[in-house]
């Protein structure tokens, strides 16, 4: 529901805002106070289309999705708000007016960095896509304080700095404290049946307050606005008495602690105090998000039994699990529901998405920390592995697997266990992905529940990585096809009839060639490196974890350069190589492969002999902004992930939209991009996952590998020397000794792969026809496309009809 403003109507908008709100007049205002008056005036537009929206899915009584994700990797939100209400040109002409530029104003504004990763960024690709959709949607998750760390290289070692983003990026949040709710931790539990009735008392606990801001995220057109409810922790307890005595500190200790929950996104968990925090931000989001929920219902409704028919809520990973018993213990303790009841209503409510086959991201919980910081969660989640076990040996389950299968068990309480045992919908995000929860993963559960099981592969938010990121391929798509793409992503399958016109080819390659140059100036300015347009730009950007493999890109790389010292007259395309991650902070093996690059790079730009050939730059502090940057800009996408191990992955796809050819290996959606483009247009190589659970039962000895390849061997014997004065041993001898993700293994098909590229990029016709077709054919990567398949599929809820647009 778009609401076009007159020029002039704009302009008295943002000069009343900045008298109103900043007390400053248009001429004494500074490019920050006018960006946060256009704010303002975009977020004012918002909250009045989502209160029509809403309205709108009440009268047709259309099913409300509650999405609960710990991250959303938002970004900047002004760009996507203005291009999504389709009121960008007219903010333009109307800022134009007043002496400002929008693009200015633009860079005014932090990233919202509420998200580590790929996880949080599709939850912010989701809210997006269901706004555009028309199906009406909240998001839950924290009001971090810092969000994920920025990060600064010191000498080449990762340092963290806290990520001050609430100054300007709160002006997006609509403060409600009045829908504050209460969240109790530690404590004992009272119960005693009393006529038939459980009673159950909470005392001696903590009690923390969440307070809710609320941010808005409309569709294309506005057809629909989605809301973010962002919980920030704060205490009402102060000790006065205590305070009088001059005890200041322990008067206010609680306040702060209780603050502590929303201080920082994941704060390190390895030791006691990081653990306990962890679990409470869990908790505190669960139970705010679920009473919230259960509260707005009941404005509307006189009983919880119609819960599935209004409501879905989704558990994106596992996270966010504990609002199953949060639920239970609601319904039961405050609401007189029986368990059974209750448990029927639970089940046909929630489903689960899982992102990953990595055991320490399947969460588990001690019993001891769980019992004293949540003890009546505690109880209900022994009930419902007490219940869950009864019924698994009744229908005679072997004892073994329902102990593998039970989500209370040796001393833990496993998360994944707990959601699947109690969700009625179980995903993977790629089709390789939910074959192998299915086979390895949840493997007792699907044999024994597998109607649970479903896939829905990954998406992203189309407009902002093609249309917004890339204006120029946009305008050329546009031109070549209509503008049908930018509300159905299918269309750019139209594309396809140019991929054999050398005119079309041309302007293509001309596009990526400015991006190039506007990413080389970013990079001069804040690397100070000059970066050749003309050579090919080979990316890699995403979280730095040994099974993305950055340290197999970087052995490649080094065997490049000791074959170029040896024979600097060999042939060679020049190649800059491009990284970007931040490693989690308590991760020192994932610190020293970022270290290793960046001393890497210094290495080979001091060595004259080569450095017109390569050039290697570790972008500092990567997210939304920078990436919005780089993927219109790379002709190489690095997707090199084990085979096996990356769930899905979404960088994949906005290079692939951007015209990139993917470099990867047959892990995760690259099956799926495979099977969209063909291998012909794009460069595999290594494993499959079957070919790796093989080598893996036979025996891996890495060192083989090297024994057979002199200059594999020699590239490890230069890692173990070092760069700069800094030695890589740790790099080498886990190569050498146990090598958990097969970079040597799968050593020298990469290596054939990466010159396979080179002479591909030399065939200029076939390079560019190949960038064609992936932005051709990248329209089933659309985050629309994904969210029609969870609305048909799993929540069961059909859109709110449109409505005429208001001018």
């Amino acid at each position: 529901m778009i609401y076009r403003q007159p020029i002039r109507k704009i302009q008295e908008s943002v000069n009343s805002m900045l008298e109103l709100v900043f007390g400053v007049s248009l001429k004494n205002a500074t490019d920050e106070q006018c960006y946060k008056a256009v704010a303002l005036c975009v977020r004012d537009q918002m909250e009045k289309g989502r209160s029509e929206f809403i309205h709108l899915a009440e009268q047709t009584k259309t099913k409300h999705i509650y999405y609960l994700c710990m991250e959303f990797l938002l970004g900047r939100s002004l760009k996507n708000s203005l291009f999504n209400l389709g009121l960008e040109e007219d903010y333009r002409k109307a800022l134009a007016g007043l002496n400002l530029n929008l693009d200015a104003l633009y860079e005014q504004e932090p990233d919202a960095g509420l998200g580590n990763g790929g996880l949080g960024r599709l939850a912010a690709c989701f809210l997006d896509a269901m706004a555009s959709l028309g199906i009406p949607a909240t998001g839950y998750s924290l009001r971090y304080e810092y969000g994920i760390f920025r990060q600064k290289l010191v000498d080449g070692w990762q340092t963290e700095l806290p990520d001050f983003w609430l100054p300007g990026g709160k002006i997006w949040l609509r403060s409600e404290p009045e829908k504050s709710v209460e969240v109790r931790f530690n404590g004992r539990i009272d119960d005693y049946w009393n006529n038939g009735f459980h009673v159950v008392n909470h005392k001696d606990f903590t009690k923390v307050m969440a307070v809710p801001s609320d941010l808005y995220v409309p569709g294309i057109d506005g057809r629909g606005v989605s809301r973010l409810r962002l919980w920030a922790a704060t205490s009402e307890d102060f000790d006065m008495s205590l305070f009088n005595g001059g005890d200041y500190l322990r008067a206010v200790e609680q306040k702060a602690m209780a603050e502590t929950i929303t201080k920082v996104l994941y704060p390190e968990d390895n030791h006691p105090e990081g653990k306990s925090l962890r679990l409470s931000q869990q908790y505190f989001l669960v139970s705010a998000a679920v009473q919230d929920i259960i509260r707005h219902h009941l404005f509307q409704n006189r009983t919880l039994d119609n819960l599935p028919d209004c409501i879905a809520i989704h558990l994106n990973d596992t996270h966010p699990v504990l609002a199953i018993p949060e639920m239970m213990r609601i319904m039961m303790d405050e609401c007189g529901y029986g368990w059974d009841s209750a448990w029927e209503i639970v089940q046909n409510v929630f489903a689960y998405t899982n992102h990953t086959v990595m055991s320490e991201a399947l969460e588990c919980w001690g019993i001891n920390l769980f019992r004293s910081r949540l003890p009546r969660i505690y109880q209900i989640v022994e009930e419902i592995n007490r219940r869950f076990c009864a019924g698994m040996h009744n229908k005679g389950v072997d004892g073994y697997q329902v102990g593998r299968m039970a989500p209370w068990n040796d001393g833990f309480v496993k998360m994944a266990n707990l959601a699947v045992a109690s969700c009625h919908s179980v995903n993977g995000v790629s089709k390789l992905h939910s074959e192998i929860l299915k086979d390895r993963v949840f493997h007792d559960f699907y044999t024994e529940m597998p109607e649970k099981f479903t896939n829905v592969t990954n998406g992203i938010a189309h407009r902002r990585w093609l249309c917004q990121a890339n204006p120029g391929l946009a305008a050329l798509l546009t031109e070549l096809t209509g503008d049908g793409f930018v509300r159905d992503a299918s269309e750019l399958e139209k594309l396809m009839k140019y991929k054999s016109d050398p005119a079309v080819l041309e302007k293509m390659a001309a596009i990526k060639r400015e991006n190039k140059i506007r990413l080389a100036k970013y990079v001069k300015r804040e690397n100070g490196a000059d970066l050749d347009p003309d050579s090919i730009f080979d990316v890699q950007v995403k979280r730095l974890h040994e099974y993305k493999r950055q340290h197999l890109n970087a052995l490649q790389i080094l065997t490049d350069y000791l074959r170029l010292c040896e024979n600097p007259e060999m042939e060679f395309t020049p190649r800059t190589y491009l990284f970007g991650a931040k490693a989690a902070p308590g991760y020192y093996f994932a610190k020293q492969i970022i270290r290793f690059l960046v001393d890497l790079g210094k290495t080979i730009d001091a060595d004259e002999r080569v450095n017109k050939k390569m050039k290697v730059v570790y972008l500092e502090d990567y997210r939304v902004t920078l990436a919005e940057l780089l993927m219109p800009a790379a002709d190489l996408s690095e997707q090199i992930s084990l085979a096996g191990t990356e769930a899905s992955g979404t960088g994949n796809m906005k290079f692939m939209i951007n015209g990139a050819v993917t470099l990867g290996t047959l892990d995760g959606a690259n099956v799926e991009i495979r099977d969209a483009v063909g291998e012909e247009n794009m460069i595999l190589f290594g494993m499959n996952a079957q070919e790796v659970e093989e080598r893996k039962k036979a025996g891996y000895r890495p060192r083989a590998f090297a024994e057979k390849n002199p200059e594999l061997q020699a590239a490890l014997n230069a890692v173990e020397k070092g760069f700069c004065g800094v030695d890589f041993r740790d790099i080498s001898n886990s190569l050498l000794s146990s090598d958990p993700y097969m970079v040597l293994a799968d050593f020298d098909s990469y290596d054939k792969a990466r010159h396979k590229s080179e002479r591909l990029y030399l065939d200029a016709d076939q390079w560019r026809s190949m960038c064609l077709v992936n932005t051709a054919k990248s329209g089933i990567f659309s985050a629309d496309r994904a969210i029609r398949e969870y609305a048909e599929n799993i929540w069961h809820v059909k859109p709110v009809p449109e409505v005429k647009r208001h001018v």
